[in-house]
């Protein structure tokens, strides 16, 4: 995956200004890529981490608003909250 420039971060915001989810987790991916590859100087390094922090925290509070739009959503179509909405430990497994 190519790293994405600041230009196309900024071409991708949303109206609110907030990049949207799966644009930072691609820009998080090419962080990360970025840092184990081991050629970049400290200075850049550095940067990078702060960015990959700054990013993994915005993923991080938009996954907690979806998590509860859902919640809301399953209390307005059942009446009742069942339970939280988590995350299966494995994939295809029911989270409710």
């Amino acid at each position: 995956m190519a790293p994405r420039g600041k230009a196309e971060a900024e071409a991708s915001k949303s109206a609110d200004g907030e990049i949207p989810f799966e644009a930072a987790l691609e820009r998080l991916e090419a962080v990360v890529a970025s840092l184990e590859s081991g050629e970049i100087e400290l200075e850049t390094a550095l940067a990078r981490f702060e960015e990959g922090v700054a990013l993994v925290r915005r993923c991080g509070q938009q996954l907690e608003v979806a998590e509860r739009r859902i919640e809301t959503l399953v209390e307005e179509a059942d009446g009742l909250v069942v339970g939280s909405f988590e995350l299966g430990d494995e994939a295809g497994e029911d989270a409710f």
